[in-house]
């Protein structure tokens, strides 16, 4: 130390610790507050991408009908519950013609009592057996799987009350697959005996020329002949109960859900940001007396307000509710809104700027538009992004009960309930609506997440 203090002080001791231009490097760039929060948003993956998914479930929506030109409500009855990557392929047959009863020159060998008078197929199953000693009747059964050890035989399909042989003709809804026949034979009272056979049956799909002609499934120039195999509409995602396709009615509801979930929330937001900004401005009893207001509402149950608007319109069971569900929506959820903006504009309205602006002659209306609304603006939009999958959700909810949209509207949460009774057996038709709900709820939420961070000035950096 005393060697530094007993040193010659030199010129470059004088010298700046940076220069001007490195000095400049360690500013931060010059950005607005828009602009910052924006580069912020942009510096956050998850909420970045959630953005874009949000961006393609609006194209979805919106864009999604014009280039999947498929009427949502159109049925396609050959393709009834077909899963997606389903086999579609069919083989023309001749026209059908009436059964005498007797086996054709095509008829697959009989090896039991139970046996086939043509070769199988959707257009028709003809089914043909022998007598049994001591049968005073027979019941035929059929069955979508196979025998199980309860006995289990299916659904009955005729009974014949005949002790010779008999035959019977099955056009009862018949689709491509497997199929399980059980004759069964009867006492002299009717009643079930041990003795039974089981014939397996494997179901193609047909179709005839006039069907590939009316329904445009090959060129009208190309020729067709019995034997030939065609291929039926194609489904991406499968198709629903009804024989629906999955895909348009994914779109068809992606407006519903969406128009649901974006303008309920814009209205009752909007109706929260004014009555807030009100009641924090005016301030004294009447701010208390405004806010015990928005508590009554807040204690108000949705769902039997709900249920009474419905009666209001007049609208009964199996009628679509997405006006009552709209007004419910903007009626009762805004008090949540319009306590944050309160909290927000009794803050501003004690900052400097405000008592200056007030100094200045500056009036009532040009403190809340120009100053305090838009200092609550971030505050405004993260709400609105944590209540767009709010009411989505709650569509979805509703819908699902019955309550919302009715069929054969197409919503989310209706496809959601219709899928439900087939859950077990076709999952598609539940699983689709529903990674829809999911993946928007999610993407709204990890938005709002991302808005949340980029809108807060005290989470800005000096980077």
């Amino acid at each position: 130390m005393s060697n530094v203090m007993n040193r010659e002080l030199q010129p470059q001791d004088f010298a700046p610790a940076l220069a001007l231009e490195d000095a400049h490097g360690l500013m931060r760039p010059s950005r607005s507050y828009w602009q910052d929060a924006w580069w912020r948003l942009r510096r956050n993956r998850r909420a970045l991408l959630s953005l874009w998914i949000v961006l393609g479930l609006l194209a979805f929506a919106l864009l999604g009908p014009a280039l999947w030109r498929v009427d949502p409500a159109r049925q396609d009855i050959d393709q009834i519950s077909q899963a997606p990557g389903a086999d579609r392929s069919a083989i023309i047959v001749a026209p059908y013609q009436p059964w005498n009863g007797l086996a054709m020159a095509d008829a697959p060998m009989q090896t039991g009592v139970l046996g086939l008078g043509d070769a199988p197929s959707s257009q028709a199953v003809r089914v043909l057996w022998d007598a049994l000693p001591g049968a005073s009747g027979y019941r035929l059964y059929r069955n979508n799987y196979p025998i199980d050890e309860e006995g289990a035989f299916g659904l009955p399909i005729v009974d014949v009350m005949a002790s010779g042989g008999g035959h019977y003709e099955d056009r009862l809804n018949l689709r491509p697959g497997t199929y399980y026949y059980t004759l069964v034979a009867l006492d002299e009272f009717g009643g079930l005996t041990q003795r039974f056979e089981t014939l397996t049956v494997e179901v193609p799909r047909v179709i005839t020329v006039e069907e590939v002609r009316q329904r445009a499934l090959v060129p009208d120039n190309q020729e067709l002949a019995p034997g030939d195999t065609v291929y039926l509409a194609f489904h991406p995602l499968g198709t629903d109960y009804l024989g629906r396709d999955v895909l348009a009615r994914l779109m068809s509801g992606a407006r519903v859900s969406l128009f649901i979930g974006i303008v309920a929330p814009l209205l009752y937001v909007l109706l929260g940001v004014v009555y807030g900004s009100a009641a924090g401005f005016v301030g004294g009893r009447l701010d208390q007396v405004m806010m015990r207001f928005a508590d009554f509402v807040v204690a108000l149950p949705f769902l039997l307000f709900m249920i009474l608007f419905q009666v209001v319109f007049g609208l009964g069971p199996g009628q679509s509710g997405i006006i009552p569900m709209m007004v419910a929506l903007v009626l009762l959820q805004w008090p949540a809104t319009a306590r944050l903006v309160r909290g927000q504009i009794l803050q501003i309205r004690q900052e400097a700027y405000i008592s200056a602006s007030r100094l200045l002659g500056a009036r009532t209306w040009y403190l809340v538009l120009r100053h305090m609304i838009p200092n609550t603006l971030g505050v405004v939009l993260v709400t609105l992004t944590f209540a767009v999958p709010n009411a989505i959700f709650t569509e979805a909810f509703l819908s699902f009960i019955g309550m919302g949209v009715a069929p054969p509207t197409a919503s989310w949460g209706s496809m959601s309930n219709e899928g439900l009774a087939t859950m077990l057996t076709h999952p598609h038709e539940l699983m689709f609506p529903a990674i829809f709900i999911s993946l928007t709820v999610l993407a709204f939420n990890l938005l709002g997440d991302g808005l949340r961070d980029a809108l807060d000035v005290r989470m800005r950096s000096l980077e």
